[in-house]
């Protein structure tokens, strides 16, 4: 496996490369300053409005909880850009994967696995609704981790273990589906949770660190194609891509 991560890591400053690394990187960039933006907006809104709101909801009584809250929420939204760029940055590394998946894949597999038989580029239709349905998972997460974060350190902890599993099933199955239909590359996945998300602590602990972490897309999708062949026992039988798609071989 930390030859798998190490592999991953030399690939995504190679020549060939750096194509797909600044394209991900505008992208991500893009994505984090939408959301973001989106965040600081939502909390200044509850700052201003939501503890009237909530103090009209729950009573006079929760008049002072309510303040500390507001006041909280008011500090969260003056970050609020800083904070989008830290916490949703995995939910933008999903999105950003979806879409640059088989780039990534082709460029492993041409140089690490030329004698084995390529993947099957993912249908868009496939690739993207996995990286939206992994990107609302992991700010779901977020959110209910959130009041830990702001009262116990174990929220970070939450954070990191989230993401590890979150990302760690997100990057296997995408590269697992060039070879396999979704029920298949799901079903494997589980069958090697362990290993899953072991690796996915590898991709967590390179989306903590800022600025490299908008190369997560490429690290994470190399990284797992690696996996995924390893635990293939290297050669992973092509499936037709009628199978992932689920329309009959004619």
């Amino acid at each position: 496996m930390l030859d798998a991560a190490v592999k991953a890591l030399s690939q995504i400053l190679s020549p060939p490369m750096r194509t797909i690394l600044w394209r991900s990187i505008g992208l991500a960039l893009v994505l984090i300053t939408v959301l973001a933006i989106g965040l600081q907006r939502l909390l200044s809104w509850f700052a201003e409005y939501g503890e009237v709101w909530a103090e009209g909801l729950l009573g006079p009584g929760f008049h002072t909880p309510l303040n500390i809250l507001a006041w909280i929420v008011s500090i969260a939204a003056g970050l609020g850009v800083v904070l989008g760029g830290i916490f949703l940055m995995p939910a933008i590394t999903s999105l950003v994967a979806s879409v640059f998946v088989d780039d990534v894949a082709d460029h492993v597999e041409r140089e690490h696995y030329p004698a084995d038989k390529p993947g099957s580029a993912l249908p868009l239709g496939v690739a993207i609704p996995e990286g939206i349905k992994t990107a609302l998972l992991t700010i779901l997460v977020y959110l209910i981790a959130l009041p830990f974060v702001l009262f116990a350190g174990a929220g970070f902890l939450i954070f990191f273990f989230a993401t590890a599993w979150l990302l760690g099933r997100e990057y296997f199955e995408l590269a697992a589906m060039r070879f396999r239909s979704p029920a298949e590359a799901k079903a494997m996945r589980k069958d090697n949770a362990a290993t899953v998300f072991t690796a996915g602590l590898f991709i967590a602990a390179f989306v903590s660190i800022p600025i490299v972490n908008l190369a997560t897309p490429l690290f994470g999708m190399a990284f797992m194609v690696h996996m995924h062949k390893r635990l293939s026992g290297s050669r992973p039988e092509l499936i037709e891509p009628s199978r992932r798609t689920g329309m009959p071989v004619v």
